[in-house]
């Protein structure tokens, strides 16, 4: 069954009497429970994709349904709904708060959000992540007291915290180490393996793409190539 379904998605933008077309009809599905690399040079329109994919954007023309809904044309703040409620976000340079907690940072999407949940069942839920990335000895720590790959982690069990059916990572081994990329990469294949959880990995990077079963390759606006491997590798 589908989690996503693109039909002819395009974004153009204006920039004054410049008319831009970033994506020139994307057509795609992604099945629940894929684990997808999203490859591409920059100014591929990867960057845009993944925006309208997440609701942070809305496509110029074309179809985007999401678990079965149309979500491209809803308000900002239903789509801001959809957010908190079926996507975590993971991104290149964490955006962690400086002078929080890895506990506080991760309750943060259950205190924002729309259902009201308790500071201890917050607290409760948030521990349970981190213990599952690996940071149950790291909770009281703030970010300068971790290591990249530390940080991530973190980000990571924030993105997690209302159990979203899709993960969206955007380059988010890119400030890593190779053997921490490898740490991270075996994190998110064990979390779509046994969890089920449908990611989009965007990435640059050949080896980081080679994680995925599938590979999405974009260029000028376009896909140019859908490939299916027999397994992720690490």
């Amino acid at each position: 069954m589908n989690l996503i379904e693109l039909r002819d998605i395009r974004k153009t933008f204006y920039l004054g009497e410049v008319v831009l077309p970033v994506l020139k009809g994307i057509s795609l599905n992604i099945s629940k429970g894929e684990m997808v690399a999203l490859t591409g040079a920059s100014g591929s329109g990867k960057s845009t994709l993944m925006n309208t994919l997440g609701c942070l954007d809305r496509p110029t023309s074309g179809d985007y349904l999401l678990d079965g809904e149309e979500v491209s044309r809803l308000s900002n703040d239903e789509r801001a709904l959809i957010r908190n409620r079926k996507m975590g976000f993971v991104f290149q340079n964490f955006n962690l708060l400086a002078r929080t907690t890895a506990l506080i940072q991760v309750t943060m999407p259950l205190l924002y959000g729309r259902d009201t949940v308790s500071q201890k069942d917050a607290n409760r839920r948030a521990a349970e992540m981190l213990t599952r990335v690996g940071l149950a000895d790291r909770m009281d720590h703030q970010p300068s007291q971790l290591s990249g790959g530390q940080q991530q982690r973190v980000a990571l069990a924030r993105a997690l915290i209302n159990d979203p059916p899709f993960l969206l990572a955007d380059e988010p081994t890119g400030n890593l180490d190779t053997t921490t990329t490898r740490e991270v990469l075996a994190l998110f294949k064990k979390l779509n393996e046994e969890d089920g959880i449908t990611i989009l990995l965007v990435t640059h990077d050949p080896k980081v793409a080679a994680s995925c079963r599938r590979v999405i390759r974009m260029a000028d606006g376009l896909i140019e190539a859908d490939d299916v491997t027999p397994g992720g590798a690490l």
